[in-house]
């Protein structure tokens, strides 16, 4: 049956027609190249019904296909039935990504629209050369003609955070930026990132769910800062938001409209600016043509940005502020797992997200959930990011697997936990599913390496215990977690991509391999860990791993004949631990309930 997306893509192609566009590209991003837009520019959600964190669309007059990864496959058979749309798959043998499969279609000079506003300076780029006959057409707001509900750019409360939070003056952030421009020989950068903005400006918001951001643009100069923001809303001078304009003022930052960026971008070398730094990743094409469009053209420096690696690296109030978070939210799992224990067979799964919730709520600097809650239970945990509805969900019946996946965001840290939990008996399978990825888990979180090491020569440690097994699981293994940020981040991360980023001090990352099978059941054991310093000897400097959760591993279900005495003495270790810094603080009841839970295997 065709559905309500059917006709969605009809009259995008009817739109196509119109202009003489061969095909369209639209991405699940927005005009920061952020993972998780605001609801203005889910625009493959609006268009496919597809509502996974990566995802997007190719349209063609004969075709149209969805571009998502190994996370999502089952959840896109499911969304996209009767909208006429094919599932392209990432991340696995043979995959053919977007470029190239428009490049197979053997058009002669094809006009290719993408929305410019969504589509980075490096993607439009990478499709450049591999159709390099194509005319690509910049449409901003492509959907625009179609989409005449489309919500309004987001704009909330924001907040500026100290030095006793954050551990460094913005002042003191900027000025390392603008030796960086020197050493560059150029006269500004320009960012749109949003989670470098909040992290170079000391500045949260909420304007996308889950990540404390605020939309806006930033231009540093040598002497100035331009922040190009919404700001309509807050003319009470009272206000919170009046209270860290007045603050940001005060320390050299001038704030202009959000909507003023591409004319202050066309006018650069009027201002006396005649090189700028761009990143290609980052910066999205309609801004990258404003530049290009000025009278006056200044010289484009391309290059990553330096703030994502320097904001990576924690700073030691940084640090202890992430211990703090785990060790509240810590609390708030033992808690939660407690009250699962009494009530499995009475909750479904989105009762227990909820009650989840609820828990962190009321930690003290709580400022909302880091993603949304992974309640899963059996079947519906063989999907990586399912997600729980609060209508139908699965009750918790006391037999098999329920797999949560959570996290908090604070004002002193960011949180990102997975535990799967035994709710009862359990299959000879499940037990040793399980117990492998355990041992994936801990064999990466006992890795002492080199430095200079990346992620992705680390990864293996993950996966040899599942692959010894002939098993083995489609996502990354790590992501690197802001400081009251976004819960994910770069440079560095732990997977089989070659990213050649080495792990540093200070940089926190999630230890999370997990294990699907589809209608039957899904495993994800998560903690994150700080990478520190070891020690030092004749044959280099050498890092390892400080695990920051603190929550218990359940070993009801474990297989213990499959652990080496290195894993077991590791595992007995952590369980410990989580009982001797949590227990004072939990009720007896619970304390009592936990000592249990971590008796040695």
């Amino acid at each position: 049956m065709a559905s309500i997306f059917y006709s969605r893509v009809e009259a995008l192609r009817g739109l196509m027609r119109e202009n003489g566009w061969d095909i369209v590209v639209l991405t699940g991003s927005d005009p920061h190249m952020s993972e998780y837009p605001a609801p203005r520019w889910q625009q493959v959600a609006w268009l496919s019904g597809f509502t996974g964190e990566a995802g997007d669309l190719v349209i063609t007059l004969d075709h149209a296909g969805l571009w998502t990864d190994t996370r999502y496959f089952i959840q896109a058979v499911q969304q996209l039935e009767g909208s006429g749309i094919s599932l392209h798959k990432m991340r696995v043998p043979g995959e053919v990504p977007i470029p190239q499969w428009i490049a197979s279609l053997g058009m002669d000079e094809p006009i290719i629209a993408v929305d410019a506003l969504c589509q980075s300076v490096e993607a439009v780029d990478t499709l450049q050369d591999a159709v390099s006959s194509a005319q690509i057409i910049p449409i901003p707001d492509l959907l625009g003609p179609l989409w005449t509900e489309r919500p309004a750019v987001p704009s909330s409360p924001i907040i500026t955070l100290g030095e006793d939070l954050c551990g460094e003056s913005r002042e003191a952030k900027l000025n390392w930026l603008r030796k960086w421009l020197i050493r560059q020989g150029a006269d500004a950068i320009f960012l749109s990132a949003l989670d470098q903005i909040a992290w170079l400006l000391n500045v949260r918001g909420s304007d996308v769910a889950y990540n404390p951001v605020v939309i806006s643009y930033l231009l540093v100069t040598l002497d100035d800062a331009f922040w190009f923001v919404q700001k309509d809303a807050f003319a009470d001078p009272d206000s919170e938001t009046a209270a860290s304009f007045d603050e940001l003022r005060a320390d050299g930052i001038t704030i202009q409209g959000y909507d003023d960026v591409a004319f202050t971008l066309a006018s650069l070398r009027l201002d006396g600016i005649d090189t700028i730094c761009l990143d290609p990743a980052t910066i999205n094409w309609s801004l990258r043509d404003a530049i290009e469009d000025g009278d006056m053209l200044p010289e484009v420096l391309e290059m990553p940005s330096p703030i994502a690696l320097r904001k990576a690296v924690k700073n030691a109030v940084e640090v202890e502020g992430m211990r703090e978070a785990h060790l509240e939210d810590g609390l708030v799992m033992e808690q939660f797992l407690y009250w699962l224990s009494r009530h499995v067979g009475q909750v479904n799964e989105w009762e227990a997200a909820a009650y989840l919730g609820s828990l962190r709520a009321a930690v003290s600097g709580y400022r909302g959930d880091s993603f949304q809650t992974i309640s899963a239970y059996g079947p519906s945990a063989a999907l990586p990011h399912y997600v729980t509805p609060a209508s139908g969900s699965l009750l918790l019946e006391p037999h098999g697997l329920y797999l949560v996946d959570s996290g908090g965001q604070y004002l002193f840290g960011t949180t990102d936990i997975t535990r799967t939990v035994p709710l009862g008996p359990c299959t000879a399978l499940e037990r040793k599913d399980y117990t492998l990825v355990l041992r994936g888990h801990i064999d990466l979180a006992m890795a002492v390496f080199p430095r200079g090491t990346a992620g992705c020569q680390l990864d293996v440690l993950a996966r040899e215990p599942l692959w010894q097994a002939r098993r083995n699981f489609g996502h990354g293994t790590g992501h690197g977690v802001g400081f009251f940020l976004n819960v994910h981040e770069g440079p560095q991360d732990i997977r089989q991509n070659f990213n050649n980023q080495p792990l540093e001090p200070g940089m926190i990352t999630s230890d999370e391999p997990g294990l699907y099978r589809e209608a039957m059941h899904g495993i994800r054991h998560e903690n994150l860990v700080l990478c520190r310093p070891v020690g030092d000897n004749e044959f280099g400097s050498w890092l390892g791993f400080e695990t920051l959760t603190l929550c218990h591993f359940d070993t009801s279900c474990l297989e213990v004949s499959l652990l080496t005495q290195a894993e077991r003495d590791w595992l007995n270790a952590y369980n410990r631990r989580v009982y001797e810094l949590l227990s004072p603080r939990l009720a007896p009841e619970v304390a009592a309930w936990l000592r249990d839970k971590t008796i040695p295997v």
